[in-house]
């Protein structure tokens, strides 16, 4: 379609006598006429540039105006330096109008405007970069360059900042610029030659695009936002803005790379850099702060502007007032730097797009996000015609009634007075949309405090989380709802009390305080773990990056599985280069998990059986994901594995799928070398060496404390010989030691064994060894004598930590698993978990129908006691010190109505149990 035909919308004339002339001088009839007199009757700029390029413009309103974008940028590119100047003068000229024309007229949306406009800036900053790189090459005045350096300005680059790094410039904007250089591409001794040959072409390029000639000007070129801009030479060293970003920048400088991205020159190497600048612009947790920042920065431009005080439309700055764009600006980069570190998803540049990139993850409401839209969009075509009127650079409306006569005819409407209260709606509205989200909370005064809980407060002062003022003004704020939440606590002395454990235990404040801030709805989280769990409370001031996943979005959706954890996992560790920073991520990721799966228990989502299925789960996709990653770590220096490779057999709790909050793993390692003797990789190892050491590989990456902590620790004494046998078994000997060397109790450890890692098909393997070989131990004639005397051992190893011990002691878990085991090995079946072990020893007669009840029950109450009581502490469970946040979770946990009553259920379930096993195995 031609330009004519798409049409939508017309100005109208403020001067009708200048809008015909303009239509006159264009030929122009009909509704390209009605919109040439709209444009040109309303601004004088735009009317000139009609009449200066009247035969250009004609001819080309008869096409698409796509096609002549991309005709007169393509055009430039044969341009010498020497005419360079004046054909990118003339490129502006001709665009401006066109642009205007299709802005105005509707042919074009903002974004296909405010794109066509980045276009030109980048094609000119680029053809500028490339030309003038080239000049000194030709004078031999860049070291080591040739002449085809210049196609990529021998490695230096412009990156495009604010509304062109987003595309979005505006119709009379300058243009924000960065320029860097590889300082990597030259030597040492060549360095200072160098940069002085890039910043002469930077200064040369800001006056080839800046300086006002009779054609005009193309671009006000603005070097400022680089770093430290009042020190610093107007192109530096990447190297050198790198130090100064990672010691040095501030948020407003990360707000700003949110949208930079390389426009000119090597395009390549402004990439790399930016790719290097990913952790400063965006953090690994969710990042709260920068809302204070972004409320400070507002304030500070707004002092500086004069635009405090009542909004009045006369002079009101659509771009920095009040309800204005940068507000919404404001409201979106803040929102991304809060989040983009965590999901990449939101790193949009784009002021639009970004909005609905958080919307559709959830930090914006739908509906909010596209109201911010349209009032957006609206402020900026007001902006635009603000600006064409004049080419000024100006975001003011008008002052006088014939102003705002004019510029409510540019935009098509005839009621200067119904226009004026549209515009005044709008900004209110953008103002009530984000003036909450930045303006910081007023402190209260919280509720009246006993003389104990005033001197707990007032000993906060001197925690390390509150040693900055920073964090001292953000907790003020948090403060009042805290103590009023604790104050609700069925005990508030007892709730404040594990309160302060855990802020004593923070390292560091002003990010948790500001999340608690911008969320009130984790005070009463946090309030819930302190009163009830001072375990995970304590946890949680060890490691409080872990509430980011609280508000991440999907904290309380459905359980996602082993192998979606496994796939998700296995994407973060794709990110980080470095193999330790894999294994901080793995941990990170991890805890973040494993703090859910507390929380959902907790807060009663899930029941102890489903969450020591997800524990178990969680541990599965854990080992899972970081199997390759060690195995690519090592064999970079040792080679592929020799043979098939290994697998990690999963043993005990992680066998059976259930684990709690403090289980460790229990793992060994089986492989096969298939006779090959050695690795063939820079340093081979002999075959056993290989996976020996692979295997420890294995247990450092998930039990080496680091920067974010340890993920589990690893029992390895159920492999073959135990502490005295080789941490990996190669699938022979284990075949070999299981048949003929194995003691009963490593047949019964066998009864738990699934893969969980590594080679699959020998995993299978191991699976079809395991079933075929319990059915053969199984009818050995000292299975139950060996059992009755474990059962023995056990009891003198360990007798048992008083009467709220879940785990040792006769009837207790331990006692159980020990005779569910031994049912699955007498039946030869291959059941893994303790239920559907004594189902299998029912099955074989070994146990009747009453004994396998009697047993399940305890278990049952049992286990759910152990799983609550790990959650609660990590130390053995005292009713005395539990609190009542403590009992009151562990009474409904276990479905009591005080704890005596369960004392005694406990009592008898525990007697029913030692009886059946007393009977079938051995008296203690």
């Amino acid at each position: 379609m031609t330009f004519a035909q798409r049409i939508t919308r017309c100005p109208i004339p403020h001067d009708r006598t200048a809008g015909a002339e303009a239509a006159e001088a264009l030929g122009a009839t009909g509704a390209l006429a009605e919109l040439a007199a709209g444009v040109a009757g309303c601004s004088p700029y735009l009317k000139g540039l009609v009449l200066r390029e009247r035969d250009w413009l004609a001819k080309a309103l008869t096409r698409p105006p796509e096609r002549v974008l991309e005709e007169t940028l393509g055009a430039l590119d044969a341009v010498p330096l020497a005419d360079l100047g004046e054909a990118l003068r003339a490129a502006k000229r001709r665009l401006a109008v066109l642009a205007g024309l299709a802005d105005a007229g509707g042919v074009w949306t903002l974004e296909e405007v405010t794109g066509a406009l980045t276009a030109l800036a980048d094609r000119s900053v680029h053809l500028a970069l490339t030309r003038l790189v080239a000049e000194e090459i030709r004078r031999g005045k860049l070291p080591g360059a040739a002449p085809e350096d210049a196609a990529r300005a021998g490695g230096m680059v412009a990156l495009a900042m604010g509304k062109m790094g987003a595309g979005e410039l505006n119709y009379s904007s300058d243009i924000d610029l960065i320029c860097l250089f590889d300082e990597s591409r030259y030597e040492a001794a060549d360095y200072h030659e160098a940069r002085a040959a890039f910043i002469r072409v930077t200064r040369k390029m800001t006056a080839l695009l800046s300086d006002p000639m009779a054609g005009g000007y193309v671009f006000r070129t603005d070097l400022r936002l680089r770093p430290d801009a009042s020190v610093t030479p107007v192109c530096l060293s990447m190297e050198a803005a790198e130090r100064y970003y990672e010691s040095l920048g501030r948020t407003w400088e990360r707000a700003a790379y949110i949208k930079a991205r390389p426009c000119g020159g090597d395009l390549e190497a402004g990439a790399r850099f930016l790719r290097t600048l990913t952790p400063f612009v965006w953090r690994k947790h969710l990042d709260f702060a920068a809302i204070q920042d972004a409320h400070d920065m507002r304030l500070r431009i707004r002092d500086h502007k004069g635009l405090h005080g009542r909004l009045v439309l006369e002079g009101h700055d659509m771009k920095l007032g009040r309800g204005g764009i940068r507000e919404i600006e404001f409201f979106t980069q803040t929102r991304q730097i809060i989040a983009g570190g965590r999901d990449a998803d939101l790193r949009e540049r784009g002021t639009v797009p970004a909005l609905r990139a958080l919307a559709a993850k959830g930090w914006v409401p739908d509906p909010v996000a596209e109201e911010l839209i349209t009032l957006y969009r609206h402020h900026r075509e007001v902006e635009h015609r603000l600006q064409m009127i004049h080419d000024a650079q100006t975001h003011a409306l008008p002052t006088t009634p014939e102003g705002f006569d004019r510029l409510a005819r540019f935009m098509g409407e005839a009621d200067t007075v119904r226009w004026r209260d549209g515009v005044l709606a709008r900004l209110d509205r953008v103002a009530e949309l984000t003036e909450d989200f930045f303006a910081p909370g007023e402190a209260s005064e919280g509720p009246p405090l006993s003389a104990r809980a005033a001197a707990i407060v007032e000993g906060w002062r001197s925690y390390p989380a509150l040693r900055s003022a920073r964090a001292v003004e953000i907790f003020d704020r948090v403060r009042p709802e805290l103590l009023t939440r604790l104050n609700r606590a069925a005990n508030p002395d007892e709730a404040l009390t594990q309160f302060d454990g855990f802020l004593a235990g923070l390292p560091a404040g002003v990010q948790l305080f500001s999340l608690f801030d911008a969320n009130p709805q984790l005070t009463q989280l946090i309030v819930d773990i302190a009163a009830t769990a001072p375990g995970l409370a304590r946890y949680l001031s060890r490691n409080s990056a872990v509430l980011d996943a609280v508000i991440g979005g999907d904290f309380f959706a459905p359980w996602p599985g082993t192998a979606a954890l496994q796939a998700e996992l296995s994407r973060h560790l794709q990110e980080p280069a470095d193999y330790e920073r894999k294994l901080d991520a793995a941990r990170r990721w991890a805890k973040e998990w494993h703090f859910r799966i507390g929380v959902h228990h907790l807060r009663g989502i899930t029941d102890a059986f489903e969450s020591a299925k997800h524990y178990a789960e969680l541990a599965e996709a854990v080992v899972a994901a970081l199997w390759p990653v060690c195995l690519a770590e090592f064999a970079s220096r040792h080679g592929a594995p020799p043979g098939r490779g290994a697998a990690v057999i999963g043993m005990g709790s992680l066998g059976a799928g259930r684990l709690n909050a403090a289980s460790d793993l229990d793992l060994i390692v089986i492989y096969d070398a298939q006779g090959v003797e050695n690795s063939d990789g820079p340093r081979p190892l002999a075959a056993r060496s290989y996976y020996a050491r692979l295997t420890q590989a294995l247990v450092t990456a998930l039990t080496a404390p680091m920067a974010e902590g340890r993920l589990y620790e690893v029992d390895m004494r159920l492999r073959p010989s135990g502490r005295q046998g080789p941490v990996a078994t190669s699938l022979a000997a284990f075949r070999a030691y299981q048949r003929d060397e194995a003691w009963t109790w490593e047949h019964l450890a066998l009864t738990r064994a699934r893969a969980v890692a590594g080679n699959p098909e020998l995993g299978d393997e191991v699976e079809a060894f395991r079933r075929s070989l319990l059915a053969e131990k199984g009818q050995a004639d000292h299975v139950l004598r060996d059992v009755a005397e474990m059962r023995q051992r056990l009891r003198q190893a360990k007798p048992g930590d008083g009467p709220w011990d879940a785990k040792a002691g006769a009837g207790r878990l331990q006692d159980i698993e020990l005779l569910a085991q031994t049912a699955a090995l007498l039946s030869g079946d291959p059941a893994r978990r303790v239920e559907a072990q004594l189902r299998a020893g029912g099955r074989a007669g070994w146990l009747e129908a009453q004994q396998e009840q009697a047993v399940l029950t305890a278990y049952r109450l049992l286990w759910r006691l152990q799983a609550a009581g790990r959650l609660l502490s990590d130390r053995p469970l005292d009713m005395g010190d539990l609190g009542e946040g403590g009992c009151a979770f562990l009474l409904r946990e276990l479905d009591a109505t005080d704890i005596p009553a369960l004392r005694d259920r406990l009592d008898q379930a525990v007697a029913a149990a030692a009886a059946v096993i007393d009977d079938r195995v051995g008296a203690l």
